[in-house]
């Protein structure tokens, strides 16, 4: 068991006069209800915490920090709050892991090849590090599953006693009949389950929606125990049956989580909790809403499963996501966006500044207003109404609001201790500023005093280009570092690049894509500046969400450009864009007639420019590189010298401006790189052009291993792939007229989105069109050798239908 202090944070303040009543949304009964105390003043609380091997994500963090606005919203309502937060170190986070006996910290310690033990206590410190940061407090008692297995062993024993509970070959099952009210939080009641919520039907279980209490440990297993059902380790509701129980009583006041936590995790904790004491479980069960990204749900496939180090290393502070998740009701789903957040973080700095001009002028704070702190509570009695709170808080802030200073500071302070953004926090230190840009502030604040404001202007600029900016405080001059967005090309999707289709053409623009692969990219660029002398050559990369070095190379480039080397432009995108994304940006921003795709593996090394421009004169060329495939399937692709080819290989493709303009925006869905390529390549064939490969050119380039590739796991290569497979199957899997060995200028399909494929914009005889809305189909010639009817239907009167 972990026990912590809560430093300088009381969990109960003196509430003020005559405060409205807590109303909370209760899952339970499905309405917002007023909140009543089993004990009164008394409140206690417990909440999910993490399954310790990995690293929460910001979509848990979004539900902690609820259970933490919660707790210090009750107490600034004057209760006292015991908080257990619970830490399961025995990875039980699926029911069908569960049923296959499948455990994540072993499977994680296998694969990282630690001990159990060892994976749980270094993701507990990440975890505890992450909520620092976060400024939550941290719960009174972080209780461990391991630490409790005896407690999860008696409730079974008398579950089983009381014949709520049975044994199954090596197993314990709870007996999901027995327990009539099973179904009352979620609405999922017996009747209505289905046997699909496991991977397969267990042999062992009288009915399929019963639930494993203890499972039987296969030989040799690290996390097992001695048990009276024999060797085993306990089911993932039962952990926080126990814990619960023994820190908080067998009936308490508040049980919180994510809404996926509703079923059938809190409804199997409520069956067992409540046969086993015969008394109601918890009073109030409060849920947060899930957390989208971009507008799709987070995953490690997705790559937007974002931890708090990942935000961190994008420059931005904790504070700001905590501020940004406040901004939005804990019941309403939320998308992030890295927009957002950096709307969220100047917000922050705006009253962070503000704080600081008031504590300027009000020294010492003085007494709360507490007609302010009443609109402020009769937000937070609003169910927890945080994004109603937030703006009592400007309104103190505003230069006329009323109130001496020492009191709106006290005021606004009181508030914070709700909201936990810490408003109050100092300046930078002065140590953090690197010594040449504190002695340019220096020389400006004696410019000041001398009031040469020319000599402090010409020296405020020369801050802001080494990264920084100076802001003009009454106690003196305060450094920041400077946004990202104010200095540089910021992004946050494709189409935040403008279009540069009006700009003066150059002879050739090379798009690069970077991502956490300085060395890589260091290495094209040099290659590129050794090999393109004398070509009108521009170059556009797209910094891909980076978090290492590559960030920091990329700002000096652009802050000092390289003398004598071609124009470059760099884009940064505030988060991963997925890779296609990211070529669409860079191909928006292209000015050059010849547009050339350089994967960061590839080194130039040789002429490079003059054998593709010379291949892309060809009208009847659509796409040039040095590596083609071609394939007899579409499934299978192997490499081949050409020249004409089915593909052309992603390392470098070429093309005319005018051919992408004409295929259109590359499909963002291919977050990964792999077949992209080849649908590209598909793409343009459809469009009536040649894919060739250039004679000789391989000669002027060196290929590298592809660094994204070599880093990913097999299991990691073998999921990507697929979804990128599966999608270009979806596409192109009649795209047989396409490949070289069955290509004739006259037959060729353009894809299932072609208008004459889908139907709708093609002519017809008036007596040969159907009614509006009645389907009919056409034969479609795929290949010479392979047809299909296609069914469709017209929306259009027949007489609207040119013959």
């Amino acid at each position: 068991m972990a026990q912590r202090e809560t430093p300088g944070f009381p969990d109960s303040h003196d509430p003020p006069a005559a405060h409205p009543t807590l109303r909370i949304f209760n899952t339970m009964q499905h309405a917002v209800v007023p909140f009543v105390p089993l004990e009164p003043g008394r409140v206690r609380m417990y909440s999910c915490g993490p399954t310790v091997y990995r690293y929460v994500h910001i979509g848990n963090l979004r539900t902690f920090l609820m259970a933490d606005w919660l707790r210090r919203a009750l107490g600034f309502f004057g209760h006292d709050v015991t908080h257990v937060k619970n830490l399961t170190d025995v990875g039980h986070m699926r029911v069908e892991l569960l049923d296959r006996g499948e455990d994540k910290l072993v499977a994680q310690a296998r694969q990282e090849g630690k001990s159990s033990a060892e994976i749980a206590a270094f993701y507990s410190a990440a975890f505890f590090a992450d909520e620092q940061q976060l400024n939550i407090l941290p719960a009174h008692v972080f209780p461990r599953a391991t630490e409790h297995v005896a407690e999860m062993i008696t409730i079974i024993a008398d579950l089983e006693a009381r014949g709520y509970a049975y044994r199954g070959g090596d197993n314990v099952y709870f007996d999901v009949a027995r327990f009539p009210d099973y179904g009352k939080l979620s609405g999922n009641r017996i009747a209505g389950l289905l046997a699909g919520v496991r991977d397969g039907a267990d042999p062992h279980k009288r009915n399929p929606e019963d639930f494993a209490l203890w499972k039987g440990a296969e030989p040799g297993r690290e996390l097992s125990w001695p048990s009276p059902w024999g060797p085993g380790f306990p089911g993932w509701h039962i952990e926080c049956s126990a814990m619960a129980i023994k820190y908080l009583g067998r009936q308490f006041d508040i049980h919180t989580g994510g809404v996926d936590n509703i079923f059938p995790h809190h409804e199997g904790e409520i069956a067992q909790s409540e046969a086993h004491t015969g008394e109601a479980f918890a009073n109030y069960w409060i849920h947060g809403q899930h957390l989208l990204v971009d507008g799709l749900k987070m995953a490690k496939s997705t790559g937007n499963a974002y931890t708090l180090s990942d935000i961190v290393a994008r420059g931005f502070e904790p504070m700001a996501l905590r501020l940004l998740f406040a901004m939005v009701h804990y019941r309403r789903r939320s998308n992030f966006t890295f927009g957002a957040l950096a709307a969220a973080q100047r917000a922050l700095q705006r009253l962070r500044g503000r704080v600081a001009a008031l504590r300027a002028r009000a020294g010492e704070p003085g007494t709360p207003q507490p007609a302010v702190l009443q609109h402020f509570a009769r937000a937070l009695a609003d169910d927890l109404n945080l994004p109603r709170a937030l703006p009592v808080l400007w309104r103190v802030l505003r230069a006329d609001a009323p109130g001496s200073p020492a009191d709106r500071l006290a005021t606004v302070l009181a508030c914070d201790a709700v909201l936990g953004i810490r408003l109050d926090a100092p300046p930078a230190a002065a140590a953090l500023v690197p010594p040449p840009v504190a002695s340019l502030v220096a020389r400006r604040d004696l410019a000041r005093r001398q009031r040469d404001y020319a000599e402090a202007d010409a020296l405020r600029a020369s801050i802001a280009g080494q990264g920084y900016r100076v802001h003009d405080m009454p106690a003196g001059s305060v450094v920041v570092p400077r946004a990202a967005d104010d200095e540089f090309d910021m992004i946050s999707r494709s189409p935040d690049v403008p279009r540069a289709a009006g700009q003066p053409d150059r002879a050739c623009s090379v798009l690069l894509v970077a991502h956490d692969n300085r060395d890589d990219l260091e290495r094209c660029l040099r290659g590129l500046w050794r090999t393109c002398a004398g070509v009108d050559l521009e170059i556009v990369i797209i910094d891909n969400g980076s978090t290492d070095d590559t960030i920091g190379y990329l700002q000096q480039l652009v802050r000092t450009p390289r003398p004598a080397a071609p124009p470059l432009r760099v884009y940064f995108a505030d988060h991963h864009l997925g890779f296609a994304a990211a070529r669409n940006a860079g191909i928006r921003a292209a000015r050059g007639a010849l547009v050339v795709l350089l994967d960061t593996s590839i080194e130039p090394q040789g002429d490079w420019y003059a054998p593709l421009a010379r291949a892309l004169a060809d009208p009847a060329v659509g796409v040039v590189g040095p590596y083609g495939l071609v394939s007899d399937d579409l499934k299978e692709y192997r490499e081949d010298a050409g020249p004409r080819v089915d593909a052309i290989e992603g390392y470098l493709m070429a093309f005319r401006r005018a051919v992408l303009h004409e295929i259109g925006a590359f499909d963002e869905r291919y977050r990964f790189y792999r077949l992209l390529d080849i649908a590209v390549s598909f793409a343009v064939k459809a469009a009536g052009y040649h894919a060739v490969v250039v004679p000789g050119l391989a000669a002027a380039l060196q290929r590298h291993p592809h660094r994204e590739w070599h880093r990913l796991s097999p299991d990691e290569r073998a999921e990507k792939s697929k979804k990128n497979f599966d999608r270009y199957w979806r596409r192109w899997h009649h795209g047989q007229s396409l490949l070289c060995a069955n290509f004739r200028a006259d037959w060729f399909w353009p894809g299932h989105d072609h208008p004459r494929h889908v139907g709708g914009d093609h002519a017809h005889a008036p007596d040969e069109l159907p009614p509006a809305g009645v389907p009919h189909a056409h034969l479609h010639q795929h290949w010479p050798d392979h047809a299909h009817d296609h069914p469709h239907t017209h929306v259009r009167h027949a007489a609207e239908q040119v013959s």
